[in-house]
């Protein structure tokens, strides 16, 4: 089984050490510390992300990402989001994370402006094409237009329908 999630993690990882703590990414209003005390929260405070996806409880969440951004060294923090999540969470982490890690990746590759495009592994491609047609819908069903999703040697994919309609390559 491919360990993509980890991958990134890894990766991410490595440019948070290079970066350091205040880098800009393309999270607004986040450093890289906020960015990494997100995905602390993620992965070992359950009980305060619903905020990620409630605004209701978006404060709390907000809250205690602080708390856990500001309790930890940056040497620290990075070591808890290498470290990958508990026990319990190991057998979903391909499942919760690999798109969750690539995007952060990216955000933070491309926080200071344009980063040359990654070349990544055709199984890493895949795997995020297959989750972006999972949770295409979902994020995107808001959309003022019709969404047709279209990457050469895996398909088309129908995210939203409407009219007018836009393709992204």
């Amino acid at each position: 089984m491919a360990h993509y999630a980890q991958h990134e993690r890894q990766a991410l990882c490595d440019l948070f050490a290079e970066v350091g703590p205040a880098a800009p990414t393309l999270c607004a209003g986040w450093a890289t510390a906020d960015l990494a005390a997100h995905l602390v929260l993620r992965e070992r405070r359950p009980d305060a992300a619903g905020g990620i996806l409630l605004p209701v409880l978006a404060r709390r969440t907000e809250r205690v990402q602080r708390k856990i951004r500001d309790a930890n060294d940056w040497p620290d923090l990075v070591r808890l989001v290498r470290s990958g999540p508990p026990a319990l969470l190991r057998p979903l982490d391909e499942v919760m994370n690999t798109v969750e890690y690539f995007v952060h990746h990216e955000d933070v590759r491309r926080g200071e402006g344009a980063a040359a495009p990654r070349t990544l592994e055709p199984g890493l491609e895949g795997a995020l094409w297959g989750r972006l047609g999972s949770m295409s819908k979902l994020l995107l069903r808001r959309a003022p237009a019709g969404l047709v999703l279209d990457a050469p040697g895996y398909g088309r994919r129908v995210a939203r329908r409407g009219s007018p309609e836009v393709t992204v390559h």
